[in-house]
């Protein structure tokens, strides 16, 4: 008996531990276009803004990096980078108050999105951790 509510005492912590997601972000540079899958099942759908000619965007896979709710760009005039999810050697997914540009290139290589959407994209990356995140850009 004693045996039996010491594994309860192990057990209960893993239990109690909520499973976390797959989480996809799929950025096809040649639509303009972010898919965001969690577990496979589709999320969301948004228009996005990577590279303009002179500035690409990298292809490839990556993982979540460094995640800054608020941040600004020393590179480039102090610009605004809200909600930014770091994957890459300084290239970030982040929020844009240049919504006219979205769903054709404008960046210096950094994916924007609208400010609401990076939000919601930034508590997912939280909440389902950046271990479980993948992000994939392709041409």
């Amino acid at each position: 008996m004693a045996a039996f509510a010491m594994a309860a005492i192990v057990l209960t912590p893993l239990l109690a531990t909520p499973a976390q997601a797959d989480l996809r972000v799929d950025i096809d540079k040649s639509s303009q276009r972010m898919s965001v899958r969690v577990d496979g099942a589709p999320r969301y759908s948004w228009p996005v803004s990577t590279g303009r000619r002179g500035y690409g965007t990298p292809s490839g896979t990556f993982h979540p990096q460094a995640m800054m709710r608020r941040y600004f760009s020393r590179k480039y005039y102090n610009s605004p980078m809200p909600h930014a999810i770091f994957f890459h050697h300084g290239f970030a997914i982040h929020g844009t108050t240049d919504l006219s540009r979205l769903g054709g290139p404008a960046s210096h290589g950094c994916i924007r999105l609208h400010p609401s959407h990076a939000a919601a994209l930034f508590a997912l990356v939280q909440r389902e951790g950046a271990r479980n995140t993948t992000i994939r850009i392709s041409n």
